[in-house]
């Protein structure tokens, strides 16, 4: 049967040397919280550590989108597992929930087993620095639908808070400071417009990609390749210092789509433009693609990966909370007063 799969595109036994190579980088992200060992049909992770009054888990799922464009021009595919975790476990902390577990699934054209170990080592990478277990997963092959070289990997977070601790927005007032955690570059949004602006879709992007650009200082796919930066330690370490009121990830839509969602009614954000140094690579986008400041901060995060919304009377103490935890962070505008229902962020 295995000798007939195979005709149809299938290696059962890649499949099982897959999951051969990518054990020592699995066990590494286990915990005591952990029941199982891989293998199962179902990863088995204990609660009983959880000491809380009403404990609430939080869930949230997401992909890498055409970032992988990238990993498929350079051939290196070790990193971005970390970009599938940050972008499930950064969503997730928002709400002030601490991650448990993550779970992977990969779908390729053909089943490599190097190829598909070294995904998942950056997988598990990104669960250790987002304090998540990796219980489980799944590699699918997928002869005839998708190109032998190509595969897509999206990820499940889940997390947990206790009910009183739900971070919300509910508490936030006309005044509070607004503190920007800088990102570690484009992160993974807005490949498609970055790979149209550097002419990735042409014949000839494989070499345009390892150009060198004296302003980034490295070659345009390293710059894009760069995972996505995961800031579970940082609003941990930030929540032991002061009370964050709402935290927004800076994800698909920028700033004027990701900001509002901390924001109760009536109260709109007020950034104020040069209060934090824009990475290169934005400036480079903007000029290459003759893109608007609007377009640029409605796509990108603009050097900014999180927001948190705190009281001004402890803003300065976030910030060092914040840098004290290997952050960079700065405060980057305040709340403001609106006559309107819908909150909307404005540019200053």
């Amino acid at each position: 049967m295995a000798e007939e799969y195979a005709k149809a595109g299938v290696s059962v036994e890649a499949g099982y040397e897959s999951v051969r190579l990518m054990k020592e980088h699995v066990r590494k992200t286990f915990n005591e919280n952990v029941v199982t060992d891989l293998g199962g049909f179902g990863g088995l992770y204990s609660l009983a550590s959880a000491s809380m009054e009403e404990p609430i888990l939080v869930s949230g799922t997401d992909g890498v989108g055409t970032k992988l464009k990238v990993a498929f021009l350079l051939d290196k595919h070790d990193t971005i597992g970390i970009d599938a975790v940050a972008m499930c476990v950064n969503d997730i902390i928002c709400c002030g929930a601490t991650p448990l577990f993550f779970l992977d699934y990969i779908a390729c054209g053909k089943n490599i087993p190097t190829k598909i170990a070294s995904i998942v080592k950056g997988v598990a990478d990104g669960c250790v620095q987002g304090h998540s277990a990796l219980i489980g997963g799944e590699t699918a092959e997928h002869p005839g639908m998708m190109p032998d070289d190509e595969y897509d990997i999206a990820g499940f977070s889940v997390g947990i808070v206790d009910k009183k601790n739900i971070i919300d927005g509910k508490t936030i007032r006309e005044g509070d400071a607004l503190i920007g955690i800088a990102s570690s570059g484009i992160h993974s949004n807005g490949y498609s417009l970055v790979r149209r602006v550097f002419g990735l879709n042409e014949p000839d992007a494989a070499e345009r990609v390892r150009e060198f650009y004296p302003e980034l200082g490295m070659t345009l796919g390293e710059a894009l390749l760069t995972p996505t930066r995961i800031y579970v330690n940082a609003i941990e370490a930030l929540k032991k210092a002061v009370t964050p009121k709402a935290i927004c990830h800076i994800t698909g839509g920028g700033f004027y789509e990701n900001i509002p969602r901390m924001l109760p009614a009536h109260f709109d954000a007020g950034i104020a433009l040069g209060s934090w140094p824009v990475p290169p690579i934005f400036e480079l986008l903007r000029d290459r693609g003759e893109i608007s400041e609007h377009g640029m901060f409605n796509t990108f995060n603009m050097g900014i990966g999180m927001i948190v919304a705190v009281s001004a009377s402890e803003a300065d103490a976030a910030v060092e909370a914040l840098e004290q935890a290997g952050e960079q962070a700065y405060i980057i505008g305040e709340v403001i007063k609106a006559d309107h229902e819908v909150p909307e962020v404005i540019i200053l």
